[in-house]
């Protein structure tokens, strides 16, 4: 209890002190507002004990949309401590008490999966982002995972690609790629099932208590993977993206769960060559 006390502490302290900043950067558009979630995350994952072991690299080409499975909350603080990134999440989200606000100083983008009628607008929404610089992550099935499966991803956001595409006379292309991420241990020790359910966040658990079990834990070990980065014009079909991005993710997230290497001690993410995808 202790810990998670000093960490809660510690993370009031740095939202305080990043809080001005971010407001400026988003106010006044600037670059701030995209490399102080980036930093924020990046002290977050260390307070908590955060150890991302890298696979492959994020692709520089832009503009970026990145298809990701979904696991936990703290996928948010994974992947924004390894880059700049807006991510796509569900309205409810925006009406969280804190995590709802801290989410919009990250200039999330909110959709309502359950009216159809607005995919639409948050397919040209996402576009825009694209067009305006952000590399924008979609959890593409929707929901959070027991981390060990990977739901069918939803193509229907992935339309995007072709609303940047349609909106820009600078584009012929937008970069598509797939991403993994695999949590493979829970307080120093290989994540089995036993221990999934401590990181993993899904169905009706509860966030806080959630939240005070992943902090009392001391370190969480995860591995994210990067697919190959696709380049698509309009004659790409958003059906297509998606199932082969939904394939080559069910591909990494197993290989990387097979492999479970040796926790590191340190939490700065380090890249490594891809690992052995089974066959």
């Amino acid at each position: 209890m202790i810990r998670v006390v000093l960490i809660a502490l510690a993370f009031l302290a740095l939202t305080l002190v990043l809080l001005p900043f971010q407001l400026i950067g988003i106010a006044c558009d600037l670059r701030l507002q995209r490399t102080i979630p980036h930093f924020y995350h990046r002290v977050l994952c260390a307070l908590i004990g955060v150890r991302i072991r890298e696979v492959g690299a994020q692709s520089t080409a832009g503009p970026a949309l990145i298809l990701s499975n979904h696991v936990s909350w703290l996928d948010i603080c994974v992947i924004s401590a390894l880059s700049p990134v807006v991510f796509v999440a569900k309205s409810e989200v925006a009406r969280w008490p804190v995590f709802g606000w801290l989410a919009k100083l990250q200039r999330t983008i909110f959709i309502n999966r359950q009216a159809r009628h607005q995919t639409g607008a948050a397919s040209r929404e996402i576009a825009g982002r694209l067009l305006g610089g952000d590399a924008v992550v979609l959890f593409a099935e929707g929901t959070s995972s027991d981390g060990i499966r990977v739901l069918p991803f939803r193509s229907s956001l992935v339309g995007a690609v072709h609303h940047a595409l349609g909106s820009s006379t600078r584009h012929t292309e937008i970069t598509v790629q797939p991403m993994s991420l695999a949590y493979v241990g829970f307080g120093g020790v290989p994540m089995g099932r036993g221990l999934r359910e401590r990181v993993a966040w899904y169905g009706d658990a509860d966030l806080i208590p959630h939240l005070a079990h992943v902090l009392s834990s001391g370190a969480v070990d995860v591995i994210v993977s990067w697919g190959e980065a696709v380049a698509y014009d309009m004659r790409a079909d958003r059906k297509a993206i998606t199932r082969d991005a939904e394939k080559s993710v069910r591909r990494m997230t197993a290989a990387a769960l097979r492999a479970a290497p040796p926790v590191r001690a340190t939490p700065v993410p380090a890249n490594e060559q891809p690992l052995p995808e089974p066959a």
